[in-house]
């Protein structure tokens, strides 16, 4: 009888190990952690890390870079990046809010102007890198001069304004609480997680950065992937940009300047593998809230402000030592 209850209890305990085994292995675990414990320790030392307000700056906050991340993901995934994504989105605004100021276009049409300005951007990038043959980071790289350098020839370094009356509205509108732009943020989120999960294309992207070989010899065109990303990435970051003109009412041609950092940042914290073929859109959405609570936090506990890239410069570290030692372990588990 005592051996049969030793047996059952040691049964138990083995479940119990497997299914907290299990729960650890999701990659999205790894992240709410650290965000849950990074919350609570600033809230041991200021209440009011999680007050309503501050709760809600941190989700209108992260609705600029979190856009960008978005087809970040889904370009690193595929096994490139691009470091343009700032300049771009800076460029996209400044078209957006020329087009309606000294073009006299109307707002669906500026809007349309922005995103193609992106897109456009994110193409040269692609046929660089996949066509010409240049590292995307060289390519990228090239794009981030050229789009802030236009930028500022259409500008002359002054801002862009005034601007419709509605471009503002839209920007001050808080629904539930937050703003458009991060509801919008929370829908691209929602979209490119099933897309990337659920849809052949996102088994092509996987593919395409997972084993660029063994995608070919599949059928997969590799580079067609490789150049939807990047228009993709380069779209979205313009989107960004026009977001952040409809909220501080004015096209600035500062915008954007270092997104590029924050971006990538956020997508290597939220799980995407910097080695390509990994990663979840839902963990690129967790990892820019990791960032921007740490971030949050660190202003509400009166840290000099000096000290928020280096803690995201730690971050970002143990994030890629996490990502390196998942794959060994994958590939042992596979040997």
């Amino acid at each position: 009888m005592e051996l049969s209850e030793e047996t059952s209890k040691i049964g138990v305990t083995h479940a119990a190990r497997k299914v907290a085994r299990s729960v650890l292995n999701i990659q999205e675990v790894g992240v709410i952690i650290p965000i849950v414990v990074f919350l609570l320790l600033f809230a041991s030392i200021n209440p009011a890390m999680i007050s309503q307000v501050n709760l809600t700056v941190i989700l209108r906050t992260i609705a600029f870079t979190g856009v960008v991340a978005v087809g970040m993901s889904f370009l690193i995934i595929a096994g490139e990046i691009d470091l343009s994504v700032g300049s771009v989105a800076g460029l996209g605004a400044i078209i957006f809010g020329w087009m309606m100021k000294e073009a006299g276009w109307p707002i669906p049409a500026a809007i349309v102007a922005g995103l193609l300005t992106g897109a456009a951007c994110g193409l040269v990038n692609g046929l660089l890198a996949v066509k010409v043959g240049l590292s995307s980071f060289i390519a990228t790289l090239s794009m981030l001069f050229m789009a802030r350098g236009v930028n500022y020839v259409i500008t002359s370094a002054y801002p862009v304004y005034p601007l419709p009356p509605e471009i503002g509205e839209f920007g001050r509108a808080t629904p539930l609480g937050a703003s458009w732009g991060f509801w919008i943020f929370l829908a691209l989120v929602f979209i490119g997680d099933f897309v990337l999960r659920q849809t052949t294309i996102g088994s092509m992207v996987r593919a395409t950065g997972g084993n660029k070989l063994a995608a070919r010899v599949a059928g997969i065109r590799t580079n067609a992937v490789k150049i939807g990303c990047f228009i993709l990435t380069g779209t979205l970051a313009a989107a960004g940009g026009m977001l952040v003109v409809a909220r501080i009412k004015t096209a600035e041609p500062q915008i954007g300047v270092a997104w590029e950092l924050d971006v990538i940042a956020s997508v290597v914290m939220g799980g995407v593998s910097f080695f390509g073929g990994v990663g979840s859109i839902l963990g690129t959405f967790l990892g820019c809230l990791l960032m921007q609570v740490v971030r949050s936090g660190l202003v509400v506990v009166k840290v000099s402000a000096h000290w928020q890239n280096a803690a995201v410069g730690m971050l970002l570290i143990a994030a890629v030592v996490v990502d390196r030692l998942r794959r060994r372990a994958r590939e042992r588990s596979i040997r």
